[in-house]
């Protein structure tokens, strides 16, 4: 399965804790991500992840494109909910793309756990015959 990752800044530290406990789940599937999220995903975790261009310069939008074009299987987004920064990536895109094309998302650790554990018992499987 194809997993995006993204996350505000105040949440990198998290997204890059969550993806080495989660390492060899994650490693199974094809990771994707904003550009400094997925270049701090990799140092922590040496996985290898697909990276698109920093959220503010674009790679929010290289993201929504590949939910759009039915490309990304799932969402980890990681944001900040309370005082996102001028430049965090704005979430409205990310959630309204993946409420419209049936996407499962994650906006917090907790939901990501969820998925997570989903995805290793298979319960995701249905969306390789979605697309």
């Amino acid at each position: 399965m194809n997993i995006a990752l993204i996350a505000h800044d105040s949440k990198k530290k998290l997204m890059q804790n969550f993806c080495i406990a989660y390492r060899g789940i994650l490693s199974k599937h094809q990771l994707f991500a904003t550009g400094t999220t997925g270049r701090l995903v990799e140092q922590a975790t040496n996985l290898s992840v697909h990276k698109f261009l920093a959220g503010y310069l674009g790679g929010d939008q290289q993201l929504c494109s590949q939910i759009e074009h039915n490309q990304i299987d799932l969402v980890l987004f990681l944001r900040e909910a309370a005082n996102p920064l001028a430049h965090d990536v704005d979430p409205s895109n990310v959630t309204n793309l993946c409420d419209m094309y049936n996407i499962p998302l994650a906006t917090n650790l907790a939901t990501a756990e969820l998925l997570i554990k989903s995805l290793e018992r298979g319960d995701l499987e249905w969306r390789e015959f979605y697309q």
